[in-house]
C-alpha cells in the first residue's frame, strides 16, 4: 500500500487510520506497554509485492509489519510510534528506482528496508549510499560495487555463502558425484558461485543442467541427471517444477535445496514430490530455537499460519533498525544512523554482523538444515562445519 507525501496524519485519514490499527490491535500481540505518541518515526518497505518475487515480497511485509506492530506496542521507539510506509516495485529495478526516489525525497523516510531483489537492491543502492540513508536490504551482496556501499546492509545470504551451505552437507553426508539443476535467474547467480568450489569440497559436478525460470516442464534435463548417476542433486530454484520433474523420472538420489524454496506455498505446489527433499535454510518454525520462539508464536497469533525465514527476515530489519535508532535519536543525522547500524545483531533468522566486509556477516554455522516430512519441515542433527 502506498503511502501518500507527508503532511499531519490529520489531513490523511488513511495513514492516521492504518497507523490507529497498528497500535490497537498490537495488545493481540501480548507486548501491550504505554501507547506511543508524537511524530511518527517513518520508515519506508521497499518490497515486492507482485510480479516475479511476490512470493518473496508477501511474507517479507508480513514479518515487517508484524515488528512495527510489536515496536509500537512496547511503546514505540523512544516513546513516539513506527510508521511503516509501504512502497511495491512491481519486481522490477526501474520501479524499486523511482518508488526509492519518492520514499527518500517526498516521504523523507529515516531508512529503507527492502527491496526483496538483488536487482533492486543494486539499482538503488546508488541513490541511499549517495544519502548515507540505510538501506536494509533482503539479498546477499551482489556484485562488486556493493563493497563500496557501507550503508547497504544485507538479511539474506550471498550467493557464494548459500553454495557452501548446499555444498557442505553433500561433502559431510558421503556425495561424490553431485548433478546439479537450476533456473536461468536465480540458480544461475548461485551456480556462478558453486562452479569453483568443486574441489574445495571433494565434489565432482557430473551433470549440470539448466531450464527457463518460466518453464512448466523440465523432465528432459531430469533425465539427463538421471543418467549421470549422481550421488545427490542440488537444485536451485524458486519454482516447484524441477522437484516434481525429478521425481517424475525416479531418481532415487537425495534432492538437496537452498533456502529459497524453503516456503510452504512452495512445498504444496511440489506435493509428494517434496517428501525427503533437504533445504539449508533457518527457521523450523514447527520446532523453533529458543531465540525464535517469540517471533514464531507473536506470527501464529497474527496470521493463523507457520512463518518460514522470509518473514524472519522483515522482523529483524525493522528490529535491528528501531534498536539503532532507539540508541541514537529519531532525528540523528544519515550517517550517525548508518554507523549505528554497523554493529553484530542477534536477529530470529540468524546471527548477524553488519560491521563485516559483507554487511551481513551471515556465517555457515547460522544455517538449519531442514527434511520434509508429508508437507512439514523437520529439523535435521546437522551443522555445517566450513
Amino acid at each position: 500500500m502506498t503511502h501518500r507525501p507527508h503532511s499531519p496524519l490529520s489531513r490523511h485519514p488513511l495513514r492516521a487510520s492504518l497507523l490507529a490499527f497498528a497500535l490497537a490491535a498490537s495488545a493481540s500481540t501480548g507486548f501491550a506497554q504505554t501507547a506511543p505518541s508524537g511524530e511518527p518515526i517513518r520508515v519506508g518497505a521497499l518490497l515486492s509485492t507482485t510480479g516475479g518475487l511476490a512470493a518473496v515480497g508477501l511474507p517479507e511485509r508480513e514479518g515487517v509489519l508484524l515488528a512495527q506492530k510489536v515496536v509500537n506496542a512496547r511503546g514505540g521507539i523512544n516513546g513516539r510510534p513506527l510508521e511503516i510506509v509501504l512502497e511495491d516495485d512491481g519486481s522490477s529495478p526501474d520501479s524499486a528506482v523511482a518508488k526509492a526516489n519518492a520514499l527518500i525525497h517526498t516521504q523523507k523516510v529515516r531508512a529503507i528496508i527492502g527491496p526483496s531483489g538483488i536487482a533492486q537492491t543494486v539499482a538503488i543502492g546508488g541513490l541511499t549510499q549517495a544519502q548515507k540513508l540505510p538501506l536494509v536490504a533482503f539479498s546477499g551482496i551482489g556484485p562488486a560495487v556493493e563493497r563500496e556501499r557501507n550503508c547497504v546492509f544485507h538479511m539474506t545470504p550471498s550467493q557464494e555463502l548459500n553454495a557452501r551451505a548446499v555444498l557442505s552437507y553433500a561433502r559431510d553426508t558421503g556425495a561424490k558425484q553431485v548433478g546439479v539443476l537450476h533456473d536461468s535467474g536465480y540458480g544461475q547467480v548461485i551456480w556462478n558461485a558453486m562452479k569453483d568450489l568443486g574441489r574445495e569440497y571433494g565434489v565432482t559436478f557430473v551433470q549440470v543442467e539448466k531450464f527457463e525460470i518460466a518453464a512448466t516442464d523440465v523432465t528432459t534435463q531430469a533425465a539427463k541427471l538421471r543418467a549421470a548417476n549422481p550421488d545427490a542433486i542440488i537444485v536451485v530454484s524458486t519454482s516447484a517444477t524441477p522437484f516434481r520433474n525429478v521425481r517424475q523420472v525416479r531418481i532415487s538420489a537425495p534432492i538437496i535445496a537452498v533456502h529459497g524454496t524453503a516456503s510452504y506455498e512452495l512445498v504444496k505446489a511440489m506435493g509428494d514430490a517434496a517428501d525427503n527433499v533437504i533445504h539449508s535454510e533457518f527457521l523450523v518454525a514447527e520446532d523453533p530455537l529458543p531465540a525464535q520462539k517469540e517471533f514464531v508464536d507473536a506470527y501464529k497469533k497474527e496470521y493463523g499460519k507457520l512463518p518460514k525465514h522470509f518473514s524472519a527476515a522483515g522482523w529483524d530489519a525493522v528490529m535491528a533498525l528501531a534498536e539503532s535508532i532507539k540508541a541514537n535519536g529519531a532525528d540523528t543525522s544519515n550517517e550517525k544512523l548508518c554507523a549505528a547500524m554497523r554493529r553484530p545483531y542477534a536477529g530470529v533468522t540468524t546471527r548477524y554482523d553488519f560491521a563485516a566486509p559483507d554487511m551481513g556477516g551471515m556465517t555457515l554455522a547460522g544455517f538449519t538444515y531442514s527434511k520434509l516430512v508429508k508437507g512439514q519441515f523437520t529439523r535435521l542433527d546437522y551443522k555445517a562445519a566450513k
